[in-house]
């Protein structure tokens, strides 16, 4: 490992486990029975995040960080299905599809160094998602 970010083998097997994740929430929303309308309209809902980057790149990682890791979502999808609420399930599910999409393309958590340094590699430097020189 180079710096702070995940390379070779154990970068891959993360983002296969991103396409995973994504491919899970497809089918559970769709066996749910879910309005798709609603998941494209909400799919990139956690991206809104970003918008902690205004106030800087240590609130914009923590904002991001925070809704991009996959205890949040876990953690309602389990509360949605022990209070049977089906609804609220799909929800977990749509934030779930969203977070493994983007580990699958290779966008990690965020340091506070700056929006593009994520411990899956340097993106937006390099073009191909490895770790660029600084």
């Amino acid at each position: 490992m180079s710096g702070r970010s995940v390379e070779g083998w154990p970068r891959m097997l993360l983002r296969l486990e991103g396409a995973c994740i994504l491919a899970a929430a497809l089918w559970a929303y769709g066996w749910l029975g879910q309005s798709w309308w609603l998941f494209a309209a909400l799919l990139f809902a956690p991206d809104l995040s970003l918008l902690g980057y205004a106030a800087g790149p240590v609130a914009g990682a923590v904002l991001y960080n925070l809704m991009h890791t996959l205890a949040l979502p876990l953690i309602g999808l389990s509360l949605a299905a022990g209070f049977d609420r089906p609804d609220l399930a799909g929800l977990a599910l749509i934030w779930l599809a969203h977070i493994g999409l983007d580990r699958a393309l290779g966008y990690g958590l965020k340091y506070a160094s700056g929006f593009g340094d994520t411990h899956l590699g340097v993106i937006g430097r390099a073009g191909d998602g490895t770790i660029a020189p600084h």
